[in-house]
């Protein structure tokens, strides 16, 4: 791929001078054509590619030109019946597998994980449209979570506690649950997807992803690095809702992780709930991001650039909410909208900071979400429209990183996830202000803070009412570490011995080796201790 240089332009939108990418000219690597046309049409069951049954064909195109990909169709309702079949078959072997059997095998797929790793960027960058680096980053992060839990679930399988009754052993053991169903959303569809699956596997489960309608094509490619494990242990079925219904309905699935939107979270809950099926919901959020005047005023105005527009703003713990005291207002202003200015905004697979929004539907919601703000009394400081760009990218479904101040409590946004490259700054007059507007959110999945002064940074970490709370190191991930939120963000935890546990049934077991009588409680009851 040949990169052509960029060059300034000035657009319409209010303050942005944004490097624009306004005509490249980008098409997939043969061998990215080769893997679009291998997957188009097909599911991944029983360790194959086969084609999909349903009469269900939806197209797939890249999001930043509108070029076609290639297409998925959906499978019947036979095919999800067998794919479910076949999971349950497969488990019963991996689960009989010694744990370093598995690890041995898990640490085969994170190997083959990064060596496809190119590819697979690729092709989630022509999808999605994130830019290239996010997209390779994210493969390295699923790989390393899965290497984690493949000696996490080797480690950790039950534990000996301290007998309640004399000459018993008492101690609980791990068991897998079965066959695990992971519904995914488009904007980290590998790292979300691995997230959950890594554990799954480690537990001793079986996996059938169903993957975003936005990053189907990238989701079966990636399935070839499960190559070295049993047929039907990890399989892809592509689809819309109707796919989705039948896996979490099904009987003979024995937990669903869910991320998504809150309504589909529900949903998903409502449905496991009917037979008691274990489910862990990472539903949505909508960050605070604190500045406090004790603050790196500079680094604190990158951070919160990074913090809201990482993704093009699609990501379940952005800076949505940026809190910035009075004191420091002006001068953190200043840094982040200049900052915001100087984002590179194009192609994917070129020199971009900021790639298009997932699809149409997307950018109209963000759009509409943007004219009721200001409807509100939110002022545009810049961005606020659709770049001005030219050639392949004209048709792309692009929107300028926008910052917003004059934020209310009272506006729409306050309380909905913008998902999207818009920056709402609010003025606050004190760390209290900070916390109450934090905490009055209906979501709690993360939170960050600015600030250099002790009081603050303890008072955070215990007032806030999120999953997460980062001081001075915004959106980091730790394998070891849980993830999840509270609130409408979601229920439960990935990641982290916690993230193993999410996968697990946990059984208690006493053994009396010498089948001794247990008088002390046993009929007949004493006359001595009774009424």
């Amino acid at each position: 791929m040949v990169v052509k240089p960029m060059f300034r332009l000035r657009p319409k939108a209010t303050g942005m001078s944004s490097l624009l990418n306004s005509d490249a000219t980008t098409r997939p690597s043969a061998a990215a054509d080769v893997a679009l046309r291998e997957v188009s049409d097909r599911l991944f069951v029983r360790g194959e590619l086969v084609a999909a049954d349903g009469t269900r064909r939806t197209p797939v195109a890249d999001p930043a030109t509108g070029h076609p990909l290639g297409s998925f169709t959906d499978p019947t309702g036979e095919q999800g019946e067998q794919t479910v079949a076949a999971a349950n078959d497969a488990q019963r072997l991996w689960n009989a597998r010694t744990p370093l059997v598995r690890a041995e095998l898990l640490h085969q797929v994170a190997t083959r994980m990064r060596g496809d790793s190119r590819l697979i960027a690729e092709l989630m960058t022509l999808e999605t449209g994130k830019p290239f680096k996010e997209s390779a980053d994210e493969i390295g992060w699923a790989a390393s979570a899965l290497d984690y839990y493949a000696e996490l679930g080797r480690h950790s399988i039950g534990t000996i506690h301290g007998t309640a009754t004399p000459g018993q052993t008492q101690f609980t053991i791990k068991e897998a649950m079965g066959t695990v169903v992971i519904i995914l959303p488009a904007n980290f569809p590998i790292l979300l997807m691995m997230w959950s699956a890594a554990a799954a596997l480690a537990a001793g489960n079986a996996v059938i992803v169903k993957p975003s309608e936005n990053a189907a094509l990238t989701s079966l490619a990636f399935m070839r690095a499960f190559g070295e494990l049993d047929a039907g242990l990890v399989q892809c079925l592509p689809g819309g809702a109707d796919v989705a219904k039948q896996l979490v309905g099904h009987p003979e699935t024995h937990m669903v992780a869910f991320t998504g939107s809150v309504p589909t979270g529900q949903a998903v809950a409502r449905t496991c709930a009917s037979n008691f099926k274990p489910f862990l919901i990472e539903a949505s959020g909508s960050d605070a991001f604190i500045v406090m005047p004790s603050a790196a005023i500079e680094v604190a105005a990158r951070a919160a650039t990074f913090a809201a527009f990482l993704n093009c703003g699609q990501v379940c713990t952005a800076a949505e909410k940026i809190l910035v005291h009075e004191d420091v207002y002006d001068e953190f202003m200043a840094a982040f909208v200049r900052n915001t200015r100087q984002l590179r905004i194009g192609h994917g697979l070129d020199r971009v900071d900021i790639g298009p929004m997932e699809n149409a539907r997307e950018r109209q919601r963000i759009e509409k979400l943007l004219a009721r703000a200001v409807e509100q009394g939110a002022k545009i400081v810049t961005g606020g429209a659709r770049p001005d760009l030219a050639g392949e990218l004209s048709d792309g479904y692009f929107f300028m990183p926008t910052v917003i101040d004059n934020c209310t409590t009272e506006m729409d946004l306050y309380t909905q996830e913008l998902f999207g490259p818009i920056a709402a700054v609010y003025k606050v007059s004190s760390f209290d202000e900070a916390l109450q507007i934090t905490n009055a959110s209906p979501f709690g999945l993360g939170a960050t803070l600015y600030s250099t002064d002790m009081l603050e940074v303890d008072r955070a970490q215990r007032e806030i009412v999120t999953g997460m709370v980062w001081v001075n190191a915004p959106l980091l991930d730790n394998d070891a570490g849980p993830f999840g939120g509270r609130k409408l963000s979601g229920i439960g935890r990935q990641l982290g011995a916690e993230g193993l546990d999410t996968f697990r049934h946990t059984k208690l077991v006493m053994v009396d080796p010498a089948s001794s009588e247990q008088s002390f409680w046993w009929f007949p009851y004493a006359d001595d201790e009774a009424w």
